[in-house]
C-alpha cells in the first residue's frame, strides 16, 4: 500500500510540472478548501442550529422534575340587584381575589426519567446526523476539487497534444511537397488533428462544468487547484475498514441511538398507567366590598393549604394501551433500521475499498503503459524517418501515448476519491479526521448550557433570529 502510495505522489508531481504554466501562484490546497467549506456551508449550518433545538429537549425533560408555580388574581366591579316585593335593593360590589400556588411532582411513573433518557438520546442520535452531514459536505467538495483538478490536468494534455498533432501535420505537409508520402498521408494527419481539436473542445466544457459544480458546492471560484496527496491514515485491509465502519459510521451511530429513543419511548407510555404523587401548596385570599357608608360590609377569606395529590389511572378507554403497543413496534422498526444501517455501512465501506484497489492498481498499469508508449513512439519516429513506418504508425503511436495519460489522470483521480471515500466509510471524512486547519464546531458546549437551565428566553446573537 506505502509503496502504491509513493507512486501516486511521484506520478502526480510529473504531471503538475509537466502541465503547469510555470506561474508562481499558489494553488489552493484541498485542505485549505475544505476548511473553507466547512465554515461556510449552509447545510452545515443549519443542522447545527437543528442540533441546539434538539439540545433544548433535555432540559424540557428535566422540567418534569420541578416545581411549577403559579400566581393568579383578578379584581372587578359589580352591580348587584335583589328584587324582594315590595321592596327591590341594588349593591355594588367589588371584588378581588390572589392566589398563589407551588407544585412539586414527586413521582410520575418514571415517565420523566423515561423522557430524559430519550432526550438524550435524541441528542446523541442527531449529534452523529450532523457527522453524517459533515462527511457528505466535505466529501461532496472534495469530489468538486478532485474534478477539476482532473479536468485541467486532461485539458492541458489534449491541448498539448492539438499542439503536437498540429507540429506532425505541419512536416507531413512539407514532407508531401518534396514528393516523399502521399495525399493519403496528409489527409490521415488532418483526421487526426480535428480529432485533437474535438478533445480539446470537449476538455474545456467539461472543465467548466465541474467549475460550476465547484462554485455550488464550496461557495468560490477555483482560480488554482494543486493535486493532493492520499489522505493518511487508511485502513490496513477490508477487515479493519468493515469493522471500523460498523463501530463509526455515523449512520450507524444515529440509527442505534434512535432505537434507544425508541426504547425510552416503551416506558414513557407506560409511565401513564402508573400511580402519579404530587405535593401542591396553595395561598389565596379574597376580599370583598359591598356599598358604601352605612350599611355597607367588607369581607375577606385567606386560605392556606397544603396537599398531597395521589392520581391512579384505572381505565382510560383503552388509548394509552394502543399507545403503548403502538411504541414497542416501533422500537422494533428502529432495531430493524439500525441493523440495515450495519449493512449498508458495511457495503459502502467494502465498494470504497475495492474501489480504492482497483484504482490503485490501474495507476500502477498506466505508469508502466505510458513508459512503454513513450518508448515505442520514440522508435516509430525514427522507424519513419527511414521509411520503414509510415505516417499513420506515428499518429497511432502518439494517440496511444495520449490515451495512456489521460487514462492515468482519472485513474489518479479515482484512486484518490475511493481514499476519501473510505475515510468517510469508516466515519474520518471529518474536521478531525483530516486534522483540517479550522476549529471544529463542538456539539456539547451548548447542550452543557441549556441542560440545567431553569428560565432565560436567550438563544446567543449569532444563533436564529435573535
Amino acid at each position: 500500500m506505502k509503496k502504491a502510495f509513493g507512486l501516486l505522489a511521484g506520478v502526480a508531481g510529473v504531471a503538475l510540472m509537466a502541465m503547469s504554466g510555470g506561474g508562481a501562484v499558489r494553488a489552493a490546497s484541498l485542505n485549505d478548501v475544505l476548511a473553507t467549506t466547512y465554515q461556510t456551508n449552509p447545510n452545515l449550518s443549519a443542522y447545527r442550529a437543528k442540533l441546539r433545538a434538539t439540545d433544548e429537549g433535555v432540559p424540557q425533560a428535566l422540567a418534569g422534575w420541578r416545581p411549577t408555580v403559579t400566581v393568579t388574581g383578578s379584581a372587578g366591579k359589580g352591580l348587584y340587584t335583589a328584587n324582594t316585593r315590595p321592596d327591590k335593593y341594588e349593591t355594588i360590589r367589588t371584588p378581588k381575589s390572589a392566589s398563589l400556588t407551588v407544585s412539586q411532582p414527586i413521582y410520575s411513573g418514571g415517565r420523566t426519567v423515561a423522557a430524559t433518557d430519550q432526550a438524550e438520546a435524541n441528542v446523541q442520535a442527531e449529534r452523529a446526523r450532523l457527522i453524517a452531514t459533515e462527511q457528505t459536505v466535505l466529501l461532496n467538495a472534495t469530489n468538486a476539487y478532485l474534478n477539476v483538478v482532473r479536468d485541467e490536468q486532461v485539458l492541458n494534455l489534449s491541448i498539448n497534444n492539438e499542439q503536437v498533432l498540429k507540429r506532425q501535420l505541419e512536416a507531413t505537409q512539407e514532407r508531401f511537397r518534396v514528393g516523399e508520402i502521399t495525399r493519403t498521408d496528409v489527409s490521415q494527419a488532418e483526421a487526426r488533428l480535428a480529432r485533437a481539436v474535438a478533445d480539446r473542445i470537449g476538455a474545456e466544457g467539461t472543465l467548466k462544468s465541474s467549475r460550476a459544480n465547484y462554485l455550488n458546492t464550496v461557495g468560490t471560484v477555483p482560480d488554482s487547484v494543486s493535486q493532493p496527496a492520499l489522505p493518511e491514515p487508511l485502513p490496513t485491509g477490508l477487515t479493519e475498514a468493515i469493522a471500523a465502519a460498523q463501530a463509526n459510521n455515523p449512520s450507524v451511530v444515529a440509527a442505534d441511538r434512535t432505537f434507544d429513543s425508541a426504547k425510552y419511548g416503551i416506558d414513557l407510555v407506560f409511565g401513564e398507567l402508573l400511580p402519579s404523587l404530587s405535593l401542591d401548596a396553595n395561598v389565596s385570599r379574597y376580599l370583598d366590598t359591598a356599598g358604601t357608608g352605612i350599611g355597607g360590609f367588607d369581607s375577606a377569606i385567606s386560605n392556606k393549604e397544603v396537599l398531597l395529590n395521589l392520581s391512579v389511572p384505572l381505565y382510560e378507554g383503552g388509548g394509552t394501551y394502543a399507545r403503548l403497543r403502538a411504541a414497542k413496534e416501533t422500537a422494533g422498526q428502529r432495531r430493524i433500521e439500525a441493523d440495515q444501517a450495519r449493512r449498508d455501512a458495511v457495503e459502502t465501506a467494502t465498494k470504497a475499498w475495492e474501489s480504492l484497489q482497483s484504482a490503485q492498481a490501474q495507476v500502477t498499469s498506466y505508469t508502466s503503459q505510458i513508459r512503454a508508449a513513450d518508448l515505442a513512439l520514440a522508435g516509430v519516429r525514427e522507424e519513419s524517418k527511414v521509411g520503414s513506418r509510415t505516417v499513420l504508425d506515428v499518429l497511432n503511436a502518439e494517440q496511444e501515448v495520449f490515451d495512456a495519460r489521460v487514462a492515468q489522470v482519472r485513474a489518479v483521480h479515482d484512486q484518490l476519491l475511493a481514499a476519501y471515500q473510505v475515510k468517510s466509510a469508516v466515519g474520518e471524512m471529518t474536521v478531525q479526521g483530516l486534522s483540517l486547519p479550522v476549529q471544529g464546531f463542538d456539539p456539547v458546549a451548548h447542550y452543557e448550557t441549556v441542560r440545567e437551565k431553569w428560565i432565560g428566553t436567550g438563544i446567543g446573537s449569532d444563533k436564529g433570529t435573535e
